[in-house]
This record gives structure tokens, sequence and C-alpha cells, in this order.
């Protein structure tokens, strides 16, 4: 592969769908996005490897949505971490790139050995959509559970949309010559789209009662599904992060029997939609005596986004519902 090509892979997720098998997937390479995202926070070793996991989820799932506007994934915790929250914007024109952000809560002093799903007790794994103005949000949830979080998202799609689905991820720093470390993640996610609702009453076979692909997909569909899912698990962890295996090139080495094909690449980019103005809006409304209890000895309201690191500095007398009003030609 030459570095131009690998160069178009990264930071992209590629729709495909295995026309034998009536499957639909998509394959994701992020470098960039997890730099951008993991770079704003000095995370131990067991966080970096959630939030990783997380982005590399979302960008998976974001890309399967017909979005208006934002994708939100969040796990709330009882662990060592807190929280994880993740957002996947829907690119603003045709032909743009989707933005994903991402951070976590986590308890440093409570922080152990083991695999990075052991930091997590008890909780849920949230799938939040919202199509903007005007609509109303979405929200689905299921128990942490299964051993990581691509269990719990493929318990998800089980659960509330009664869709088979296995997620294949891979992440982890890479070294380049000279010594220069990044991080860089890929994964394949496989979906099976039954032609009727194939919901089976009862309880389900997996942890905690839950709904598993085996409880939904029957006849030919569960044997096409139990074939790709043969085949993936044959894939290597180094060819889904790349660079020396294309995407294309991997989806025919895995399901050339399966007829893929391959829709146009959506790029992917960090990016936050932070600003000054929405710091505004969250403050408006609040008193001024509430906005006093902000301002610091330096006489001004600071903020700063968990996100992107962005942090701002804003005069007191102009935040909350009794701000001053601006004089006449004020900005």
């Amino acid at each position: 592969m030459t570095l131009g090509q690998k160069i178009a892979w990264d930071d992209t997720v590629l729709p495909f769908q295995l026309d034998a098998s009536d499957i639909r997937g998509r394959v994701a390479r992020l470098d960039g996005v997890l730099e951008g995202v993991l770079e704003q926070h000095a995370y131990p070793p067991q966080v970096e490897a959630l939030v990783a996991e997380m982005a590399l989820l979302t960008a998976l799932i974001g890309q399967t949505i017909k979005l208006r506007w934002k994708l939100s994934l969040q796990v709330q915790s009882k662990g060592a971490v807190r929280m994880i929250a993740t957002d996947y914007y829907a690119p603003e024109q045709e032909g743009g790139a989707a933005r994903i952000r991402a951070y976590a809560s986590f308890d440093q002093e409570k922080l152990r050995k083991g695999a990075p799903f052991d930091q997590l007790g008890e909780g849920y794994f949230a799938v939040l959509i919202d199509q903007g103005q005007g609509t109303t949000p979405y929200q689905g949830i299921t128990p942490l559970a299964g051993g990581g979080l691509s269990a719990c998202a493929e318990s998800y799609f089980a659960q509330s949309e009664q869709l088979p689905t296995r997620f294949s991820l891979s992440f982890g720093r890479s070294t380049e010559a000279g010594g220069a470390e990044h991080w860089r993640a890929g994964g394949i996610m496989l979906q099976l789209m039954p032609k009727a609702s194939p919901f089976v009453q009862g309880g389900g076979s997996g942890e905690g009662g839950l709904l598993e692909a085996r409880d939904i997909a029957n006849g030919d569909e569960g044997e096409n599904w139990a074939r790709a899912n043969i085949l993936l698990d044959t894939v290597d962890p180094l060819e889904m992060i790349g660079p020396s295996v294309s995407p294309t090139d991997l989806l025919i080495r895995l399901f050339h029997q399966e007829q893929p094909r391959v829709f146009e690449a959506q790029q992917m980019r960090f990016g936050c939609s932070c600003s000054e103005e929405k710091v505004r809006n969250s403050l408006s409304i609040y008193s001024a005596r509430d906005i006093a209890t902000m301002t610091t000895a330096e006489g001004v309201v600071t903020a700063d986004c968990q996100f992107c690191g962005a942090h701002y500095r804003l005069d007191p007398k102009t935040l909350g519902f009794e701000a001053d009003a601006p004089a006449a030609g004020d900005e």
C-alpha cells in the first residue's frame, strides 16, 4: 500500500453490505481522531483504553444512523470510572466530515489492576439520538454486562432494536520509526437486516436474561449470521488497525464468498461544539447572586470544556438573567 492510500483510509468509516447474506456493516479506522480525543487529558492506561473503545464504537454506530445532528454514547457506573461520554456529530454538509469528541470522569484512587472493563462497576450503557431542534430525543439503555463495552453495545441493539449486531475492535498505541507513539484503532461492525421482525417472546439467553443474537435470528437468517460471524472471527487485530491492509482488501479477505459491496467512505475528525455563546446560555438561568458565587478572586467566571480543553473567561456582569444590558453600539 502506498502512503497516499494509507492516509486516505485513516479516520474513515467504510460502509459495506454482504449481498449473499443480507448483512450490512462498517469498517472504521481512527488515527488523528483518537489523538485529538486523548491528548486533552492525561488518562491512566485503563481509562485511555475505555475512551478509545467508546470512540471507536461511536464512529461505527453513528455512521449507520440517518442522523441530522448528534448521536451520544454514555456509560454511567458506580466503579472507578464513573462516566464516559462520546458525541458523534453528523456532517454539516454533504461530503463533509463527521465530528467525534469524548471524555471520561474517574476516581484515581479507586483504579486497580486488571482489564479496563473491570474499572466499571454496576451501571448502564446508553445510546442517545438527538435530531435537532423541533424533535424529541431518543434514549435507550442496557446494563453494563458481558465483559466489555462492545458487548454492551451488542446487547443494546438486541434489546432495543431486535437487530443481531457484532463488533470486533482493536486499538492501542503504535510506535513508528524514530520511537514516536500515537494511537491507532480499527474495527468492524456487522448487523443482520431481517426482512420481518424476528422478536422472540420470553426471556433472553444472555447474562442477566438479556437477549442475544441467537434469540433473534433463526432459519436462513440465522445461518447467514452464524457464517458471517465465523468469518469475522478469523480477523487479525493488526488487519483492522492497518495500515498494511486496506479496508477493502480486508473485506475481500474475510467475506469474498458473501459478495461484499462497499459504499462511499465517511471522513471522521476530532471536533467539539462548545462555544462562548453556549456557556453564556447555560448560565442564563442564574441570578446575579448565583453568578457572584461563581466569580473568582480575579473578578471573572471561568468555564472549561471537558471534551476539548477550551478555557473561557467571562465578565460576571454579562452573565445570568439579571445581566446588564449592553450599551448602545456595544457588541
